[in-house]
């Protein structure tokens, strides 16, 4: 744990590299929450289509990151990551030319009686 998720506009695809930003993701996780290296997973998900309320879609770009972590952390080291990672994105990801680019991140703590995982395979 935990479990990182980034949503990003497809057209940013060939803009980053996801396994660089992955990881550095993961290294904010372990730094900030304490979580072992171990066991930070991160995915990327393309979005095709996006809309920001009031602005035409064809001129925004949005990528939103997931922490889903289990509870316990404190605010401040919660805020602390929150923080660090929209450094990170701004570090990362460049607008192209004309277009805005909107981050956000978002740390939910997750009920640790009802989640469940395993590995399989290996």
């Amino acid at each position: 744990m935990p479990q990182i998720s980034v949503d990003y506009s497809a057209n940013l695809a060939d803009t980053f590299d996801r396994q660089a930003l992955g990881l550095a993701l993961n290294q904010l996780a372990v730094k900030h929450l304490d979580a072992a290296p171990e066991g930070c997973k991160t995915r990327f998900r393309p979005v095709d289509g996006t809309v920001v309320v009031g602005e035409l879609a064809q001129e925004q770009d949005l990528v939103l990151a997931a922490f889903h972590i289990f509870p316990g952390r404190s605010p401040e080291a919660k805020a602390g990551l929150s923080e660090a990672v929209l450094e990170l994105l701004a570090e990362r990801l460049t607008p192209a030319p004309g277009r805005r680019l909107h981050a956000a991140v978002d740390v939910v703590e997750i009920d640790r009686d009802f989640y469940r995982g395993t590995v399989l395979g290996g």
